[in-house]
């Protein structure tokens, strides 16, 4: 019997070498090499048999029918926007967020609101109870939704094959693993492969597939950089804990745009859509106060009037300070230097905090004017009309 090739494996990146490295060359980070088996190449996909296992055939482009991509309504209107328009048949999603932000809540809301539809909820991180727990405080149930506790990916193939579903939702993807790897669950191989596997299960049987991923400190998404290059659409769950409002954010779409935004409040039935974002992007207006201005700002389709606090005050210590929330903070020293020089205004001295509210973060330019009539504004002590 051979014996099983063993390669290193950089946790953070996913690049491979023979032996051990102290700094990965690909991402420049230390004490990230970790011994895995080698994977075989040969190995046919777990889910598949010689019964069902398609051959793939060249077609000309005019004769592909693009009658199978049409999309469908998951019923969230906010959902619908961030994926084009509704859900693809045979994508592969990833949804990426903070712990406690909401994902699970999310897609379970979505997973019992569907209609004549079947979805599998599986859970590598709660018990089946657990869940049925938030969805009696959600208030809303469903006969279509079957739920299973399970982290190895063949048992989970095993019983998608005993009932045909029409959504698969993995929580979360870093706690699946397959026997066909020498390796611990959440380590770069396993990820990969499970991955792997249920996008060619999504592609060969038209079933959408949604995944929860965790981020890491940085706020990216853990994991392989490879895992957001196999999926179809990244989808970010942004915003405070601490406050009531969450931010769904595109950052990658192959079936529509990568710039839409959409917002949810989180209550105590569970998280609930805002049809009119502005409102909570604009404070109280019946205190005027020196400082504030407000902008308009595109995010995809939807236009937002978002309010733009600052405060400007003399510098205690030598360095002054700047500080934003929601702002780039580059691109506001590049605007305090417009000021100061266009505007005579001596901000070397002063230091300079700036706020978006409602929690969004902002990479419009078009609220470059609203951020130096705020600074403006509060330099001088005036009220903006």
């Amino acid at each position: 019997m051979a014996k099983p090739k063993t390669v290193f494996v950089c946790q953070n990146c996913g690049a491979e070498s023979p032996k051990w490295l102290g700094k990965c060359p690909a991402c420049g980070e230390w004490n990230t090499y970790v011994e895995e088996i080698k994977q075989d190449a040969t190995a046919p996909p777990l889910w598949s048999t010689a019964a069902t296992e398609k051959r793939a055939t060249p077609q000309k482009i005019q004769d592909i029918a693009t009658e199978a991509y049409l999309r469908y309504g998951t019923g969230d209107g906010e959902l619908d926007r961030v994926l084009g328009g509704g859900v693809v048949s045979g994508s592969l999603i990833l949804l990426g967020g903070e712990p406690g932000i909401g994902k699970s809540t999310l897609l379970l809301q979505f997973a019992v609101s569907v209609q004549d539809q079947t979805v599998f909820y599986i859970s590598g991180e709660e018990s089946p109870r657990q869940i049925k727990m938030r969805a009696e405080r959600i208030g809303i149930s469903s006969d279509r939704c079957f739920l299973l506790a399970e982290t190895s990916i063949e048992t989970i193939f095993n019983q998608l094959a005993q009932t045909r579903a029409d959504y698969v939702i993995i929580d979360s993807i870093q706690t699946l693993h397959t026997s066909r790897i020498d390796a611990v669950p959440g380590s770069i191989s396993q990820v990969r492969d499970c991955t792997g596997q249920l996008m060619q299960y999504a592609k060969q049987n038209e079933v959408t597939v949604f995944l929860i991923g965790h981020i890491n400190k940085e706020g990216s998404i853990a994991g392989p950089k490879v895992l957001e290059h196999m999926v179809d659409t990244v989808l970010q769950f942004e915003g405070d804990r601490n406050l009531t409002y969450r931010i769904l954010r595109t950052i990658k779409n192959r079936f529509g745009s990568t710039s839409e935004l959409g917002i949810y409040r989180m209550v105590e039935k569970g998280l609930q859509e805002v049809k009119n974002p502005s409102e909570i992007l604009l404070s109280d207006q019946q205190s005027q106060s020196s400082g504030v201005a407000i902008g308009a700002s595109m995010e995809g389709n939807r236009p937002l009037l978002i309010e733009v606090q600052a405060l400007v005050s003399p510098a205690t210590y030598g360095t002054p300070q700047r500080s934003t929330t929601g702002f780039d903070v580059k691109r506001l020293h590049m605007l305090l230097a417009v000021l100061e020089r266009r505007l005579g205004i001596r901000l070397s001295t002063q230091d300079v905090f700036l706020n978006i509210t409602g929690g969004i973060r902002v990479h419009d330019t078009s609220l470059d004017l609203a951020v130096c009539a705020a600074v403006y504004s509060s330099y001088h002590d005036l009220i903006l009309p």
